[in-house]
């Protein structure tokens, strides 16, 4: 079972959507108990920063989403949280993964960054298995992550920037792969055979 966090930030319906035309059971909650039987968590995300962080606050959802071991895939805003900090608000994020998020400079082109895009750069790692950098993805964000030691895909939009990172069980992608088609749905399915694998092996 696969849990989808609720937290008055996500763009659930179209998250749920796109693991039902996968047959992939899930439930949408904001309840740690039901998140503590999950095998593996949603984490989506659209809007602004500081509400979203405060919503995973007044839930308790922040304490549990830092201690937590199981795999996590964080999906735009969701992904940014996952971070120390951001410029947007200057809010506070999660502290997983090192880094502060930066605000596009929207003197040289169009803010936010909107469309589809492509990665210039794909390290080896499960989550963008069998992805090349000739496929596209649908991105809608106006902060983007620097580069770090976690970055393991890049996309460029006036700058390079972290389109995907990962750091232990936190896994995170900058775009909506539950809006980008089927090259979105290899992404979700890289995650859930993750998911998978790591149940056969504690069985």
């Amino acid at each position: 079972m696969i849990a989808i966090i609720n937290y008055e930030a996500g763009n659930l319906a179209s998250v749920s959507n796109a693991f039902k035309r996968l047959n992939e059971p899930h439930i949408i909650t904001d309840k740690k108990e039901e998140l503590n039987e999950a095998d593996g968590i949603i984490f989506p995300g659209v809007g602004h920063a500081q509400p979203a962080m405060k919503s995973l606050q007044k839930n308790g959802l922040d304490k549990w989403l830092k201690n937590t071991k199981k795999p996590v895939l964080g999906i735009c805003l969701g992904m940014q949280l996952f971070y120390e900090s951001s410029e947007e608000g200057e809010s506070e994020g999660l502290g997983i993964i090192p880094g502060r998020l930066e605000k596009f400079d929207s003197s040289k082109a169009k803010v936010p960054h909107m469309g589809w895009n492509t990665f210039q750069d794909i390290s080896d790692h499960p989550l963008v298995n069998s992805l090349t950098d000739d496929q596209y993805f649908y991105y809608v964000h106006s902060f983007f992550a620097p580069l770090n030691t976690y970055t393991v895909a890049t996309c460029e939009y006036i700058q390079p920037f972290t389109s995907v990172v990962c750091k232990d069980n936190f896994w995170g992608v900058q775009f909506h792969p539950e809006k980008s088609g089927k090259v979105g749905s290899l992404i979700l399915q890289n995650f859930l055979k993750h998911v998978h694998n790591k149940m056969n092996m504690q069985k």
